[in-house]
């Protein structure tokens, strides 16, 4: 074979992680089809890539017979001693057929397969790659806008965030840097593609894991999220050492690691609630900023019935009931909210003023096992 071509292979099996063997195989695969199409030819044609200057021989493989039938496939046993002298009725022998021209043909040939085949080994190795990484979050580069879908600049891939999975707030200027959730990984005739978001509720809780090393080291664990994208989240935490506090780990020095989340979301707001096994206490601290009286709880209806005083009541609510609903989200329970005058009146007429706050099935807290 040409050392040219040969090296060139070789460099391309470094570069592109393609075994050198397959490479071959591929052109030879490739240019017993090229023979066939260019030359008419028949019968069981083998190319073989060879030390020589063009660095291709094409061999047609035939069968040792006493009478020949088809001389595309068969060859008589007087013939086939030409070419080898220990030829016998029933064996195969080669003979090469390489036509003179065969070698500009055979160059072009590889070249389209080496470069096909390059491009069909990045784009498995881009799918292998990102699908191991679903689940994940990476950080990308604005690309561009179509219509309403946005793409992300990951290095090897340009990934898509698809209108529903963008928050409304976000701008997505060009050139902007972001870190975006790995959703799921499609295989598409153009390629693998890659689709990310912005919404998904483990968005927060990557972040966080980035920020907070007692969060990797397992000591503090992110119970549950519940996510209004562009507004607010609610995160629950809580610690595996007596000595460490959740909240205060993952808020950071004067708050520089919650900051650092919050930045990254654009001023997104974040509640960060102290979880606990005793329902009473962890729906109290799930309606932070508010400050609760009481908390009753009924297991059998999952609904707790939260007492505050009357100037928090609309804190505790919060603007279009978004506090509350989030706080029912994150804890999985119907949250009722009474200010200490709403109950008083409801005792003495055994009326109930307001209906109960409860999580939609679309809404549901982000699982401790996302």
């Amino acid at each position: 074979m040409n050392q040219d071509f040969l090296d060139a292979l070789r460099q391309i099996e470094k570069e592109k992680e393609i075994p050198l063997e397959v490479l071959l195989t591929t052109i030879e695969s490739a240019l017993e089809t090229a023979y066939k199409k260019n030359f008419a030819a028949t019968g069981d044609i083998r190319v073989r890539v060879t030390s020589s200057k063009s660095g291709f021989k094409v061999f047609c493989q035939k069968d040792v017979v006493d009478e020949v039938r088809n001389d595309h496939t068969e060859i008589s046993l007087e013939e086939a001693r030409k070419y080898d002298p220990n030829a016998t009725v029933g064996s195969m022998i080669e003979i090469e057929v390489t036509p003179e021209n065969f070698g500009r043909i055979a160059a072009q040939t590889a070249k389209q397969v080496v470069v096909q085949r390059i491009r069909e080994a990045e784009r498995e190795q881009v799918y292998e790659e990102f699908g191991d990484r679903v689940g994940e979050v990476v950080t990308g580069t604005v690309q561009r806008k179509e219509q309403r879908n946005v793409f992300i600049n990951l290095g090897k891939v340009e990934a898509l965030l698809p209108p529903a999975e963008q928050v409304p707030t976000e701008p997505y200027k060009f050139g902007d840097r972001l870190k975006v959730y790995v959703l799921e990984v499609r295989r598409t005739p153009r390629g693998p593609q890659v689709v990310v978001s912005r919404t998904h509720p483990t968005l927060i809780r990557r972040l966080f894991e980035l920020e907070v090393p007692e969060i990797t080291e397992g000591i503090v664990t992110i119970k549950s999220v519940a996510r209004e994208a562009g507004a607010r989240t609610k995160i629950a935490v809580s610690s595996s050492d007596d000595k460490v506090d959740p909240v205060g780990a993952c808020v950071g020095h004067r708050g520089t690691r919650v900051q650092a989340v919050v930045n990254e979301l654009y001023d997104e707001k974040i509640d960060i609630v102290r979880w606990s096994p005793d329902i009473t206490k962890f729906v109290a601290e799930s309606l932070s900023p508010a400050k609760a009286l009481s908390v009753s709880a009924d297991e059998s209806t999952k609904t707790a019935l939260v007492v505050v005083p009357d100037n928090q009541l609309s804190l505790a609510i919060g603007k279009s009931g978004q506090n509350v609903r989030l706080a029912a989200r994150l804890t999985g329970w119907r949250i009722d909210i009474r200010s200490e005058s709403q109950l008083a009146r409801a005792v003495l007429t055994a009326e109930a003023d307001s209906e109960p706050y409860e999580p939609d099935a679309s809404g549901e807290a982000d699982s401790e096992l996302q």
